[in-house]
């Protein structure tokens, strides 16, 4: 039977979708040997190896993609969040920084900048990494919830209070969010 690098990929994304992911690991090792150029055949791989609990791997496969295409803003923000999780501040927002270059409009890059800098105890800057993914996507309500406690940490009560109540209109929109 002759193989496809494309059937292996969907096969493995069905795969991977039952939780089966040594099988769809397989496929696309197997579609990554016949078309080793291919970045989202590398991305679902670290995708895939991510959802399998698998950091180490992930991150290898999720680089490959970036050295194949390091313009794609979905393999660098997963790469960012990847090293976020990991703990791997630094990695992190050389991502972050590698993602703002290639779109600064990007409102989930800012976030996880946020995120970053809050985690370093980098407050003022964090919300205004959070102000900036709020002011670009005014329903994101990550973004607004990780505003909020920074505003808390900074001693901003009206502002914490504000993201509170946007984040309440969010939810009575219908948008299924729990404030």
């Amino acid at each position: 039977m002759d193989e496809k690098p494309e059937e292996l990929n969907t096969q493995a994304i069905t795969l991977a979708a039952h939780g089966e992911y040594p099988e769809a690991i397989a496929c696309l090792k197997k579609a990554i040997i016949l078309d080793k150029t291919n970045y989202l055949l590398w991305y679902n791989l670290g995708i895939t190896y991510r959802d399998a609990g698998d950091t180490e791997h992930a991150q290898f496969a999720l680089k490959q993609a970036y050295e194949l295409n390091s313009e794609d803003e979905q393999v660098i923000e997963t790469l960012a969040n990847l090293y976020i999780t990991a703990g791997e501040t630094e990695q992190a927002m050389l991502y972050c920084m590698a993602g703002l270059e290639v779109n600064n409009l990007n409102a989930h890059m800012w976030n996880s900048t946020g995120v970053l800098l809050f985690s370093q105890g980098e407050y003022q800057d964090a919300s205004e990494a959070f102000e900036q993914a709020v002011t670009l996507d005014p329903h994101y309500y990550d973004a607004l919830y990780n505003l909020r406690d920074t505003y808390e940490q900074l001693g901003n009560a009206a502002g914490a209070q504000e993201c509170q109540n946007k984040m309440n209109s969010l939810a009575t929109e219908g948008d299924n969010y729990y404030a």
